[in-house]
């Protein structure tokens, strides 16, 4: 049925036909949303595919949107990994993009091992940042030229095996 299933303006935007196909979420903020039906949806399907959830707001305490679902999902194993970046709980601020280029390496492993990358939330900073963020890992984890990297991510990634997918307001 469709029960949970979040539909996106963006038909792409759907969690991947292989079951196995590990997964990299970024969700901050409201972001998170549609992951959460992609997680229920893996979990009906008996997926056996990896799945990390970045997920970033201002404070821990306020905004941490879903805590017992994703407390649930860490436990019963259908969420691997759960990183955060809260801006406001430290001195520096730290957003998702900072998480990214921290695992940089586990991140390039993930994508070498056929990992589909999802972006949902806002398009005038963050998702900008994290598409950086991004060439970025390929440069210093893929051994890449900037030129390449930018052509992995852009044209390899999003384009040819679309498994990059926005969806950006």
């Amino acid at each position: 049925g469709t029960a949970g299933v979040f539909v996106s303006p963006n038909k792409a935007f759907r969690i991947p036909a292989n079951d196995d196909a590990p997964m990299i979420m970024v969700g901050p903020g409201t972001g998170v949303a549609p992951f959460r039906a992609f997680l229920e949806e893996r979990q009906m399907r008996g997926a056996k595919g990896k799945n990390w959830l970045f997920f970033g707001d201002q404070s821990a305490k306020t905004e941490f949107y879903y805590k017992e679902t994703i407390e649930e999902w860490m436990d019963s194993g259908d969420l691997y990994k759960f990183t955060t970046a809260w801006s406001r709980d430290q001195e520096e601020k730290i957003y998702v993009q900072h998480r990214l280029k921290e695992h940089g390496a586990e991140i390039w492993e993930w994508f070498e091992n056929g990992a589909y990358f999802y972006i949902c939330g806002d398009k005038t900073y963050m998702a900008k940042d994290v598409h950086r963020a991004l060439i970025a890992i390929a440069e210093d984890h893929g051994g890449m030229s900037n030129e390449d990297a930018t052509h992995f991510i852009e044209k390899t990634m999003m384009r040819e095996q679309k498994r990059y997918l926005r969806d950006v307001y």
